[in-house]
């Protein structure tokens, strides 16, 4: 005598759910990607009113300990010059914008902007909006 099962399982996998979770995670992880500040250096920036947004080639940042970074390289001091000579050789119009702890010393920000201006670069400030 022959039994027979009244409910038959299918052994295929159903792909279609799996894909969707996965579509779901890369939309998730590319809108999250464009948030990431990828100069996310320890500054405390200053705080402004203006709320003008430039898109800067280069970026230079000071943090309060006085060390540079470069593009988020850190760098010395003496080498600020000719990467910013090299960078700004490369662009038509070249932006530099300057991130600056709002704690370090007024003569280490007019070093870098004259550095900047003398090498004919737009220069920009980086703030923070206030509320």
């Amino acid at each position: 005598m022959a039994l027979k099962s009244k409910h038959k399982v299918d052994p295929t996998f159903n792909m279609s759910s799996m894909t969707d979770v996965i579509f779901l995670l890369l939309i998730f992880f590319m809108l999250t990607s464009t948030v990431v500040d990828p100069m996310a250096l320890p500054v405390n920036l200053p705080k402004s009113k203006s709320n003008t947004y430039s898109n800067p080639v280069i970026k230079v940042a000071i943090t309060d300990d006085l060390q540079y970074f470069f593009n988020g390289d850190k760098v010395s001091r003496k080498v600020i010059e000719p990467m910013l000579r090299n960078e700004i050789g490369k662009t038509e119009t070249p932006t530099v914008s300057l991130y600056i702890d709002k704690s370090v010393p007024t003569e280490h920000f007019v070093e870098i902007a004259g550095i900047a201006t003398s090498l004919k670069a737009k220069v920009s400030i980086a703030t923070t909006p206030d509320n």
